[in-house]
């Protein structure tokens, strides 16, 4: 519509009870069902044809004609979506014609103003584009450096594993990653195969749970989980259908109707039955479902089987509450060698390690960090065993360490039992590096099995 100045827009406003009256009578005689504001409810009637609308709104159209001040298009401005609709647009705008011009001055100091902004818009811009340029150069490097070191490890590592896995250049580029595409089997060669599990003992595992499955009622999934004692664990298989749903949840592919679903609820079935001694724990669920993205079904449940046979996750998976204690102490000797003063701030808290460590081992930090930094946890741990998981956790300790030191217990507890969302991969490895595993000339090994023989070395905060 066009400008109107104040005192116009007052005028229009008034409205003398007289002629309230007319255009009470106008409204009155308009199309059934709409008032100036809005929409009445209809009158009865016959409801009219769509197409006769149409055509009765092309008939008044036609009369209106396009010189007509009536219609309803006119006065308005064509291309809106197209037109400058930021203020910098209208600085430089003249003013309508019923308004006073611009003072010289005053149109100068807006051309300035605006000449400013676009100036800084500029700028703006361009610090942006430099920005998106360097983080494109950065992702070609990367993407450069992952396919030269995936030819690496397909033609000169993998064929010759045996002899080049254990020398210092390939334990370099584990280091750094291994790249996604031979993750898989880096991990499968890794972690090995001590159980002698085969594909058809896979099989023969999962047909048991489906039969299991079929068997066992659909209402006793909301059961509670029987006791570290049980004899008969594979009635913990109806419980895996509880974890599923809650295993990264933001992906979308474990959960019902996901893709990957039906073979996470298969393998861990399977192990279920496979190990009826140990039976399903929570945790498990995200451990599976890591090895499911990097290999397939059998294999993935040969590792997995593979990994909970490891005695630090085996201690913790059939709650060996002595051991789990043990393994706390242990890292306490080195948390207090490598970071003194945020383990007396701790220890004067009262933060023990249980309270942060249990989710970190039981879920291998899958749940815990970002997905494609617990795939690189994962390399480093599958080369190092048990120790680098503890030496990750004293790693994120020492990355946070200036925060943890000002927060008190609970604070504390919240935030290491909810990590930040985002947390960069070679800012946290670099303080992986600078912890040292060596206490007292003793490398973590020696430490553990000194407080395996003497439990009362063990840790005083627990103690306490």
């Amino acid at each position: 519509l066009p400008a109107r100045s104040p005192s116009a827009l007052f005028t229009l406003l008034r409205v003398t009870a007289g002629q309230v009256a007319p255009f009470r009578l106008l409204m009155k005689h308009r199309d059934p069902g709409w008032k100036l504001f809005g929409k009445i409810p209809p009158r009865d009637g016959p409801i009219k044809d769509p197409k006769s609308i149409q055509k009765e709104y092309e008939t008044k159209s036609s009369r209106a004609g396009p010189g007509n001040s009536t219609s309803p298009r006119h006065g308005v401005r064509k291309n809106l979506d197209f037109e400058p609709l930021s203020t910098t647009a209208l600085i430089l705008e003249d003013r309508p014609a019923n308004l006073p011009a611009k003072p010289a001055e005053e149109a100068q100091k807006h051309r300035q103003q605006y000449e400013e902004m676009v100036a800084q818009a500029k700028k703006r811009e361009l610090k942006e584009a430099q920005k998106r340029r360097k983080q494109l150069e950065d992702r070609c490097k990367l993407e450069e450096s992952i396919g030269t070191a995936a030819q690496i490890w397909n033609l000169e590592i993998l064929p010759n594993w045996s002899t080049t896995c254990t020398s210092r250049r390939v334990r370099d580029l584990w280091w750094q990653g291994i790249p996604p595409s031979v993750r898989g089997k880096v991990w499968s060669l890794a972690v090995g195969n001590d159980l002698n599990i085969t594909h058809e003992l896979y099989s023969i595992c999962l047909s048991r749970a489906k039969e299991k499955w079929r068997c066992t009622p659909t209402h006793s999934v909301e059961a509670e989980p029987e006791g570290p004692g049980s004899s008969d664990r594979e009635s913990s298989l109806e419980l895996i259908k509880l974890d599923i749903s809650r295993t990264f949840p933001h992906l979308c592919i474990f959960q019902q109707g996901g893709p990957y679903h039906d073979v996470l609820h298969s393998i861990l079935g399977a192990y279920t039955c496979y190990r009826p001694d140990v039976g399903y724990v929570q945790g498990m669920s995200f451990i599976a479902a890591v090895l499911i993205l990097n290999l397939d079904t059998a294999d993935a449940f040969i590792a997995f089987a593979n990994l909970l046979n490891k005695p630090c996750q085996m201690a913790f998976f059939r709650v060996d509450h002595s051991l789990m204690l043990t393994y706390f102490a242990a890292f306490e000797v080195f948390f207090e060698e490598n970071l003194p003063k945020l383990f007396a701030h701790f220890r004067k808290n009262s933060l023990t390690p249980d309270i942060y460590l249990i989710d970190w081992i039981f879920t291998l930090y899958s749940k815990s960090l970002p997905l494609d930094l617990a795939c690189r946890v994962w390399d480093v741990f599958c080369r190092d065993s048990e120790e680098f998981l503890f030496r990750t956790g004293l790693g994120l300790l020492r990355l946070y360490q200036d925060v943890l030191t000002t927060m008190d217990f609970i604070h504390m507890a919240q935030f290491l039992t909810r990590l930040p969302d985002f947390i960069p991969a070679e800012q946290l490895f670099q303080h992986i590096a600078a912890i040292h595993m060596t206490s007292r000339n003793r490398k973590w090994a020696q430490v553990l099995q000194t407080l395996q023989k003497d439990p009362e070395r063990g840790s005083p905060v627990l103690k306490r």
